[in-house]
């Protein structure tokens, strides 16, 4: 199982540029059962992981993205629905089991099917799959007759002073007064939703190199039909699709000295790239810990993700997430006094501990599918495009997991992610404009691009950024901003020829 009490901890270098002279030597993989590397398989990974100069052929080993643990591409919307490669069988039926729970429909209090009691009272979905649908990325409510199931919305207010002074450079937010931490459309019988999530577009067109044009849509968003009255006037939102859910345990495991060595939050180098680690409050250890999930980086592990889900989106209580009303705020009483599913027999809680370990477990083997035509002449072109362009400044092609006790298709990983973990600013364009943990309203973390090119056959669509706002990759290349406005000129810039390269490259991927 992924998630671990007691494990065998790991010191960080360069750590005390990100928080506390008291937790300067003390930032650790505490989640993980870590086997320290010798020295000589850190000078060879060093020479592993080096970025490339070479486009006339594929690397070895490019086309499995995740190591061992890669899996051969399906050709249906079951993609990503595959366990890892190099699995055991009896690990499988745990993840088959933690599947069944993914995909699980719980239902309002009282009810005699106590497995799957506990729903809400206010929720977005009512299963895990239902948000991530197939394991893959959610979208954006299409025309008004579609549901925002796969896309919510965060919430918060600014707050006074840091309510974690431990973590250097943390910024402090508040729920919402009355809305809490998120907006929840939907609602049990006898409870009002919080809202309905209305987004429209206003396009604007962009002039790129030899006559191309291309025309990105402006969201905005709205929150109509408020179910308990007005908004906190200072309210900032945050409109959040859905991600895929592929190699999700594989990046947990990346160690979190090499993440943290990438950081260059004052831009030394003077490459104009200046990646920051969010730094983020573990609830199951009592210390920060270097934030790897979420759209900015705001959960530390798969664990602590999967149980903040369960409480935020399902309201469904865990140990770590106790309550049983979920995310209803004091002023939301009749909320607060529904019955719910907690349970002594669930550990007090709607979801047991093995329950969300077996969630964890199978949101941390969902395989990534092997690239396709890794040597085909205009990948290999659009590859040394994406190099040239400077756009692994960010998203950093390969790395090597920790060598792990107990998680062996995680263990000693060559995998190739294309993600830096780390926040960047990508300008006002895609700000939100609203700060999370060490994370300001402009940043977010660099995503994972492996399996981008399977969007369509996995999810039906194309929608790709943190709203979903751009159609397709190009749009999304044309929202970048800030720290990779210059990578962005190039692009509009550049031939077509190698601009169409660059897009085959990521079809591949």
């Amino acid at each position: 199982m992924i998630h671990k009490q007691n494990v065998r901890a790991l010191c960080l270098f360069g750590a005390a540029i990100l928080v506390s002279p008291a937790w300067a030597t003390d930032l650790q993989d505490l989640h993980l059962d870590v086997i320290p590397r010798t020295d000589e398989e850190r000078a060879r990974i060093q020479s592993i992981i080096a970025p490339t100069e070479d486009f006339t052929q594929a690397e070895q080993f490019e086309a499995n993205a995740a190591g061992a643990a890669t899996v051969r591409p399906a050709t249906n919307s079951n993609a990503f629905s595959q366990p890892s490669g190099n699995i055991s069988f009896e690990r499988e039926l745990d993840f088959k089991v933690g599947n069944g729970l993914f995909k699980k429909l719980w239902v309002s209090s009282p009810s005699s099917t106590l497995a799957s009691d506990g729903l809400g009272p206010l929720y977005n979905a009512r299963s895990c799959q239902r948000c991530h649908l197939k394991d893959g990325r959610g979208h954006p409510p299409e025309n008004p007759q579609d549901t925002a199931t796969s896309m919510l919305v965060r919430i918060s207010v600014p707050a006074d002073a840091s309510a974690i002074a431990e973590i250097e450079d943390y910024i402090s937010s508040a729920p919402d007064p009355v809305y809490g931490g998120q907006i929840q459309d939907f609602g049990i019988a006898g409870h009002p939703a919080e809202a309905q999530i209305d987004i429209s577009y206003t396009e604007m067109p962009v002039e790129l190199s030899e006559g191309e044009t291309a025309s990105l849509r402006q969201p905005v968003l709205q929150l109509t039909d408020l179910g308990y009255g007005p908004l906190h006037p200072e309210i900032m939102t945050s409109a959040r699709v859905a991600p895929q859910m592929i190699g999700l345990g594989l990046l947990d495991a990346i160690p979190a000295a090499e993440i943290l060595a990438r950081a260059d939050p004052q831009d030394a180098d003077g490459d104009g790239i200046s990646g920051r680690a969010n730094i983020v409050w573990s609830t199951v250890y009592d210390r920060p810990m270097l934030g790897r999930f979420g759209l900015k980086a705001g959960q530390p592990s798969v664990w602590e993700q999967s149980a903040g889900a369960f409480h935020g989106d399902i309201g469904i209580s865990s140990t770590l997430h106790p309550t049983g009303y979920g995310d209803c705020s004091q002023k939301q009483s009749e909320c607060r006094t529904a019955p719910d599913g907690n349970t002594p027999a669930h550990n007090d809680a709607e979801i047991s501990d093995v329950g969300l370990e077996l969630v964890s477990f199978y949101s941390s083997n969902l395989a990534v599918p092997a690239r396709r035509d890794v040597d085909d002449p205009q990948v290999l072109q659009g590859k040394q495009v994406f190099y040239e362009t400077g756009c692994i400044s960010c998203h950093t092609p390969k790395h090597v997991t920790h060598r792990l006790d107990g998680q062996p298709e995680q263990s000693f990983q060559l995998i190739w992610p294309y993600t830096d973990m780390l926040l960047h600013d990508m300008g006002p364009g895609l700000a939100d404009n609203r700060p999370e943990a060490r994370a300001t309203g402009q940043e977010w973390r660099t995503p994972p691009l492996w399996g981008i090119g399977m969007t369509q056959q996995v999810s039906g669509h194309t929608y790709f950024l943190h709203d979903g706002r751009a159609r397709n990759l190009l749009e999304a290349i044309l929202w970048h901003g800030g720290e990779a406005e210059t990578a962005k000129s190039r692009v509009v810039e550049m031939p077509k020829a190698d601009r169409d390269a660059l897009i085959r490259f990521l079809e591949s991927l």
